[in-house]
């Protein structure tokens, strides 16, 4: 049940690509939770999705904007604070690509320039978010900002290759402008650690369906939902939270921090032929 958590809040939401992305059901829980938006994403990933269905539902402007491109980010920023009425209370980035991974090339043949491409999409867009609304003075006192991330920032994943390296930069990049616009504006900034989620991106990682069924068995909970992690983002947008920040924050049913469980013993032990 909707309890308005954001009633009269406003802010951004990027990366809504289909229904199956994360930042479409933030979007749809948001709008239930009361709060406005203005949708973002690539022109191109535009083209592909369909987020014109969502910002129907949801009754938002869409302002298509390339997250590597300062000038668009700033153009994003001058219209959803105008769209809106006034400075933002939260901005959602939900930003990755690895052209290294669509090409499916391992970690020992990266291409240096997808390279280059990975973390200016995945990583350099969050700094490049966050200056371009220092600068402008777009966001309000106690707001906050929530990146998407993954454990892979911190422990090595087959076939997550440079998404690894983006990962881990993106979480930095949290702390360190979380360290100054909390000081400048009392604005949060934090990332999320989801679960293995079966969105459009992640199906596109060789070996995913595996690692999702062997992260579910490993985890107490079970694999976090996207559906979940909306909720979660919802909650950080909130003033439910206005002391958490600068945080990587674990949304993964246990996952990170379990050693190993009864079922993963018991899928080792068949596999191997050695049960009883």
């Amino acid at each position: 049940m909707p309890n308005n958590l954001l009633a009269g809040k406003v802010g951004i939401i990027s990366g809504a690509l289909d229904h199956k992305s994360i930042a479409w059901k933030v979007a749809q829980k948001a709008h239930a939770e009361g709060a406005r938006f203005v949708l973002t994403n690539a022109p191109l990933a535009m083209r592909m999705g369909e987020i014109k269905q969502l910002a129907e539902e949801c009754g938002a402007l869409i302002v298509p904007a390339d997250a590597t491109s300062v000038e668009e980010l700033e153009n994003l920023f001058s219209q959803a604070t105008e769209h809106l009425g006034g400075k933002l209370d939260f901005v959602l980035h939900s930003i990755g690509m690895s052209p290294n991974i669509r090409k499916k090339k391992h970690y020992g043949e990266l291409d240096y320039k997808f390279f280059q491409q990975t973390l200016d999409v995945s990583a350099l867009s969050f700094h490049k978010m966050l200056a371009v609304a220092e600068r402008q003075d777009a966001l309000n006192e106690w707001g906050s900002v929530v990146a998407l991330s993954y454990i892979a920032a911190q422990r090595a994943f087959l076939d997550y290759t440079d998404m690894t390296q983006a990962k881990a930069m993106l979480e930095s990049i949290a702390r360190s402008y979380g360290q100054r616009l909390g000081k400048l504006k009392k604005v949060r900034v934090n990332t999320i650690s989801q679960s293995p989620t079966r969105t459009t991106a992640g199906n596109g990682i060789g070996g995913f369906d595996a690692f999702f069924e062997f992260a579910d068995k490993m985890s107490p909970l079970g694999n976090a939902p996207a559906e979940a992690c909306a909720d979660y983002c919802v909650s950080l947008f909130s003033d439910l939270t206005r002391y958490v920040t600068m945080q990587n924050l674990m949304h993964d049913g246990g996952f990170s921090t379990t050693g190993i469980s009864a079922e993963v013993v018991e899928m080792i032990t068949q596999a191997s032929g050695s049960g009883e």
